[in-house]
């Protein structure tokens, strides 16, 4: 079962996903949920199917306290990087929340400090605290929804199924039809991406 807050105060979670893509934005979520919150199929997105996480998003914002999302694009990722366009994701996620936050608990081990708001780094968090798996599902659904709308302007590449990620059909369909406004230009999307000309 995940714990509910780390401390008695107002805390907010936050996660981000599509990070190890190789088009379309990374997503930032940041949720504060109400103190009381239980939900006993809530925990890391990764580990529910498409379907519950649809579900568990209707049931996450009308429930929860505040919540902010953000979507940072590919030109900003290829110039600050992928590990400093995460955290400003979600950085600009948490500035929508109102109240603000007194504590913030991030996924993961990287982050930077955020208006002097103490927070926490945690391993696995998705896993761990149900705010930060309420901003993994946020962050997920979002994205994915995002990346269906693009698909249609661009279906041969399947980003409704592979969201971006670099599976060998994504990899194939640049090796035939080049790249898009979409793909991350500073990431390698070719094996051989040496030989090729952007």
């Amino acid at each position: 079962m995940l714990k509910n807050h780390l401390y008695d105060c107002i805390e907010c979670g936050t996660d981000e996903a599509g990070r190890g893509c190789i088009a379309g934005p990374v997503t930032a979520a940041a949720v504060i949920l109400p103190k009381n919150f239980k939900n006993k199929v809530l925990r890391d997105s990764k580990k529910i199917t498409a379907k519950n996480r649809e579900l568990l998003r209707e049931i996450l914002i009308p429930e929860c306290i505040s919540y902010g999302v953000t979507h940072i694009y590919m030109k900003t990722i290829d110039e600050i990087n992928i590990l400093n366009s995460s955290i400003l994701a979600m950085h600009q996620s948490i500035e929508k929340l109102n109240p603000a936050p007194e504590h913030i608990i991030v996924d993961g081990n990287r982050f930077k400090p955020f208006k002097n708001i103490p927070f926490e780094c945690i391993i696995k968090g998705d896993d761990k605290f149900l705010s930060i798996a309420a901003a993994s599902i946020l962050a997920k659904t979002y994205r994915d929804g995002y990346m269906a709308k693009i698909h249609e302007e661009f279906p041969m590449y399947n980003w409704k199924k592979n969201k971006g990620y670099p599976t060998k059909e994504h990899r194939e369909a640049i090796r035939k039809y080049g790249i898009t406004k979409y793909h991350r230009k500073s990431f390698k999307l070719l094996p051989e991406q040496l030989e090729i000309d952007f």
